[in-house]
């Protein structure tokens, strides 16, 4: 049985031999995917941080930037170099699709051993990798605690009333996300973040997860990495990664980066300052306007699923986990075909026979 520590423990990454680097011409730059073709390996050796590792301690120590061949339009995050020339300039959406959609998780790494790992915070104060393999073990019992205590790289509190759904510009946001690690005030775990960023970008795809992980019981890798450029104090933007283990990525699979950014806000990444962009035209962003769409555009094809025509008023349910959905809930096509019964009952009755409305679609 997995038990979270009380008291998480520093993770480092292992040294590796090479780090992925994305690179793409000039003329393919506004592509909204990145291509597998566009990924290419380099030595370990041009990372901007080495890790010493002495009796008494661990720590990343910075190289001295002149003595690296990283440019400025990369950014490195433990052993990780990701190159933002391949990232098509902010438009308005809030994510991209990466390397065809599919995570560069290692065959190694594709089991169902429980764990959380949180890279120890830079010289900057600066979050790095945090990776985990989510499943109900992780998922919180409680409810959540307060992280107002916490002052992430960067941090600035300011509001823009007018132009932002729920007026501040920043939010703490958590790398991996409450409702699928139960983490609260782990400093390891929270970056600066836009609201844009924390609703647009990466709540749908925490939502995504962990309805899989309720309607199903397994286990998905979940990684999450801030990029930094040199030595700014504000994410430009996180990597996003997640792959269900138990159906080989069937039910969930992603790569994608999502900006940390605010339509009609212009921010100073180095120092988290903010001001209005005065060529904006548009209106307040709406918080919700893009997680309905999610799923259809990040998850395998459920063509086959979506055909079956439902008996109007019925509900979906799901004997195994004892939940029902609307027949256009994303978790019905998650469902193993032996766990899946159509109902005609209504949602009384259905709460009656000891079932409870889903989560997601709220039928």
């Amino acid at each position: 049985m997995y038990q979270k520590p009380e008291e998480k423990e520093d993770y480092i990454p292992p040294v590796i031999n090479k780090t992925l680097v994305f690179e793409t011409d000039e003329a393919e730059e506004k592509s909204t995917e990145i291509k597998p073709e566009e990924i290419s390996e380099i030595e370990n050796e041009d990372n901007d941080f080495i890790t010493q590792e002495s009796e008494e301690s661990l720590e990343r120590v910075p190289i001295e930037h002149e003595k690296s061949s990283v440019s400025d339009q990369e950014s490195v995050t433990d052993n990780y170099i990701f190159s933002l020339t391949v990232v098509p300039e902010f438009d308005g959406n809030p994510y991209v699709i990466l390397n065809n959609n599919q995570p560069m998780f290692s065959e190694d790494e594709i089991n169902t051993t429980v764990f959380e790992r949180y890279s120890r915070r830079d010289w900057l104060n600066r979050c790095g990798v945090a990776f985990a393999n989510v499943c109900p073990e992780t998922m919180p019992t409680e409810e959540r605690g307060a992280i107002g205590s916490v002052k992430p790289s960067g941090w600035h509190t300011v509001k823009y009333n007018d132009l932002i759904d729920g007026n501040y510009l920043y939010n703490r946001c958590h790398l991996i996300g409450y409702q699928l690690a139960g983490e609260n005030a782990n400093e390891d775990n929270l970056i600066t973040g836009t609201r844009f960023l924390n609703i647009q970008g990466m709540l749908p795809f925490e939502n995504m997860v962990s309805g899989y992980i309720e309607e199903t019981g397994n286990h998905v890798l979940y990684r999450v990495v801030p990029i930094f450029e040199g030595n700014n104090l504000v994410a430009s933007g996180v990597t996003m990664e997640g792959f269900s283990v138990e159906d080989n990525g069937q039910g969930i699979c992603f790569y994608i980066y999502a900006y940390n950014a605010q339509p009609g806000i212009i921010i100073d990444y180095l120092t988290g300052e903010s001001w209005r962009d005065p060529d904006y035209q548009g209106s307040r962003t709406n918080d919700m306007s893009n997680n309905n769409s999610i799923e259809s555009e990040v998850k395998k094809d459920t063509s086959a699923s979506e055909s079956i025509v439902y008996p109007s008023g019925s509900y979906v349910l799901n004997i195994n986990t004892h939940k029902f959905h609307n027949p256009d809930c994303g978790s019905v096509s998650d469902m193993a075909d032996k766990n899946k019964k159509v109902s005609t009952d209504t949602r009384d009755e259905i709460i009656n026979q000891g079932y409870e409305p889903c989560k997601r679609c709220n039928p």
